[in-house]
């Protein structure tokens, strides 16, 4: 096995044009994974669809559109893939590794395997997971002024812009938000520092007031993302050390029905959501950890983006007796839209709630489950998510016998 060594280099970057690389393997034919991040505009798709097919193991890479944003990378038909912004997925269910991409916006990185060398690790009973790297994710964290101040320094080679280097203080505000002792920083606020100098890094740090939010990568991180031409983003970031929680709600119907009111109101981000109040005392809603003012991200592991309210109720209503919601209290709501990010594509669920369904197409039966209904003085109006895209599942009949799940993108 050949090895390569690499040094990081500041005034080279992260945003280096694109490139693929791959590394010798003398592991009997099967061969490296390989790493595409697509960025796409609201007016665009991937331009690929994710099968699941009768007689053939993992998530399959299918009907790449012809100078679609999948081929101009390098996605080929039949690669399976391995991970969607750094989550393994190949052993998830197919749907859920659909609303992973749905969730990712306009940008998503892949990580995929070419078929032949699937099948070959398959049957040669290797892990995938151990395949990949361990944490290729740069991490968000949201640091709060003591009066000590932030708790990190900020270096920077003399005569650069957008290199800087942290330091940061042991058991200060930044240590205890997560910030990596020697991390790149790469955004502040949800803005680039790319074009900074120290001097306006150290201006835009002070006109931040008592808060701050960093997206900051590892040395081993940066160098991941560099090595392969690809710029690093909040969009695929560990958020598991911000404070800001979307939350899963599971919740079975009472006697005295669920016990919350959903209402139609405008959502900071400037549009309309669905959102949750009058949580009844002593009701499901409420055991489940139902708060007023919650916004419903998903239900039953499908988003609601692009539903207006009554289409919201008619989801809720799918099941009869029980609903999964996932919400985000205000605070969180509020931070997310500043940073000009989709809350919904940072929720972990590598596990199920407890007692809760794989998420699954929404259901046309079912009786009403919700204890009380109020559509908003607005009336129903339709919601776009920020950052997000509805998608169409695609269904052929004439690859029936083949194909047992498809997925445009």
């Amino acid at each position: 096995m050949s090895i390569i060594k690499f040094e990081f280099n500041p005034k080279v970057g992260i945003d280096n044009p694109a490139l693929t690389l791959t590394e010798d393997t003398d592991c009997e034919g099967v061969g490296e994974p390989r790493f595409y991040l697509l960025t796409k505009d609201n007016t665009e798709t991937f331009g690929f669809c994710l099968h699941e097919e009768l007689g053939f193991q993992g998530h399959i890479i299918r009907q790449i559109e012809l100078g679609g944003v999948a081929q101009r990378r390098g996605l080929q038909d039949g690669d399976r893939l391995l991970q969607v912004n750094g989550h393994f997925v190949d052993h998830m269910d197919h749907v859920r590794v659909v609303q992973k991409i749905k969730a990712s916006g306009n940008q998503v990185l892949l990580a995929v395997l070419d078929g032949d060398s699937y099948e070959a690790a398959k049957s040669l009973g290797r892990d995938l997971s151990q395949m990949l790297p361990d944490d290729i994710r740069p991490r968000l964290c949201h640091v709060t002024r003591d009066k000590s101040g932030f708790g990190f320094s900020v270096s920077c080679p003399e005569g650069t812009k957008g290199t800087f280097q942290l330091s940061v203080l042991q058991d200060g505000p930044a240590d205890r938000a997560g910030v990596p002792p020697g991390s790149w920083l790469l955004e502040l606020n949800g803005d680039s520092v790319k074009s900074y100098s120290h001097t306006q890094l150290t201006k835009k740090l002070k006109q931040s007031g008592n808060k701050v939010t960093l997206l900051v990568a590892s040395s081993a991180v940066e160098e991941f993302y560099r090595l392969r031409g690809l710029r690093v983003t909040a969009a695929l970031a560990d958020t598991s050390w911000l404070p800001f929680k979307v939350r899963e709600l599971h919740l079975v119907k009472g006697p005295a029905g669920y016990g919350f009111l959903l209402k139609e109101d405008d959502c900071s981000s400037g549009g309309v959501g669905q959102f949750l109040w009058d949580v009844d005392v002593g009701l499901p809603a409420e055991q489940a950890g139902m708060k007023e003012g919650d916004r419903v991200l998903a239900v039953n592991g499908e988003s609601i983006e692009g539903l207006d309210h009554e289409q919201t109720v008619h989801r809720i209503r799918a099941r009869e007796d029980q609903v999964t919601l996932l919400v985000i209290d205000p605070a969180g709501d509020e931070f997310y839209h500043s940073i000009g990010l989709s809350s919904l594509q940072f929720f972990e669920d590598s596990e199920p709630a407890s007692g809760s369904c794989t998420p699954s197409l929404p259901s046309r039966s079912g009786s009403p489950a919700l204890c009380d209904v109020e559509v908003g003085p607005k009336g129903p109006v339709s919601w776009l998510m920020a950052a997000a895209n509805s998608i169409e599942i695609i269904q052929s009949q004439r690859q029936e016998e083949q194909t047992k799940l498809c997925q445009a993108f």
